[in-house]
């Protein structure tokens, strides 16, 4: 059995991504479990999402991109935002890096979900990069001319799935922990499809014919691998001053007592 895990007093999650539709392709199945626990949920897309269109400029493009991600999230009762940074030439530097801080420290998060630190994407790896660092200093006083809200803490973090579960070397991604999302699948699926905007973009820029389909497949694809119709997957960060552990578990069992029987599931408990 493992051990009981100590849930925040402070009920806070953020999902901090690279672009509009991030969130909903890679964690939007559990974002609605923690929304249905009664946790405040934030979506946040660093870039606007500039270069997601072949045919508007990246002004209109963004506008449009911004009010798709806001609908999406107004779908399961969460707030979107934006940092504004331009989509396909994200940095990490010191302006990105506080304007992540900054975000951390108006939310306050708890737990945190953000990109994996190697992606297909370098927008991705970036993002993951910043969302590390503002989780682990965005509470201490003098990291932001924002005020500190009471509870303010380094989070839980979690670093979502890589696209087609591999990383960007075509590796496959070993996680830690795996959420079941069976019943939320649909609704993911309808939070996906408010980015309409992507449909045309990806088909002709990534190769990908139907995303909304393809995201329905892998999410059966991460089921297949715990032995439920779907999943979302995870690798958790332990490093030194972050929780360790494994809240998502804690939250959303899928096994309760015969986890030993399947070794590869070892590691999320």
């Amino acid at each position: 059995m493992r051990n009981r895990v100590l849930v925040p007093h402070r009920k806070v999650a953020l999902a901090f991504m690279a672009h509009p539709d991030d969130a909903e392709i890679s964690c939007g199945g559990t974002l609605i479990r923690l929304r249905k626990l009664g946790w405040e949920v934030h979506i946040t897309s660093v870039t606007a999402g500039d270069c997601g269109s072949m045919f508007e400029g990246p002004e209109e493009t963004a506008r449009t991109r911004r009010e798709e991600g806001r609908r999406a999230a107004e779908l399961i009762g969460a707030t979107f935002h934006t940092l504004n940074e331009p989509d396909g030439r994200l940095v990490y530097d010191r302006d990105a890096l506080q304007k992540s801080i900054d975000l951390f420290r108006r939310v306050a998060p708890t737990l945190v979900i953000t990109m994996p630190l190697a992606d297909y994407h370098a927008d991705h790896e970036i993002t993951g990069q910043l969302g590390r660092a503002a989780s682990f200093v965005y509470a201490a006083p003098n990291a932001s001319q924002e005020p500190l809200i009471d509870g303010s803490q380094v989070p839980y973090l979690y670093y979502c799935d890589g696209h087609a579960g591999v990383d960007r070397l075509g590796v496959p991604i070993n996680p830690t922990t795996y959420i079941e999302v069976t019943d939320q699948l649909d609704l993911k699926i309808e939070m996906l499809s408010c980015h309409a905007s992507q449909l045309e973009w990806l088909r002709a820029h990534n190769g990908i014919d139907e995303y909304l389909v393809a995201t329905r497949q892998h999410s059966h694809a991460r089921g297949g691998d715990i032995g439920v119709s779907a999943a979302e997957a995870f690798v958790q960060h332990r490093g030194h001053g972050h929780p360790a552990d494994d809240l998502l578990s804690e939250l959303f069992p899928f096994l309760e007592d015969d986890s030993s029987s399947n070794p590869s599931l070892q590691a999320s408990y």
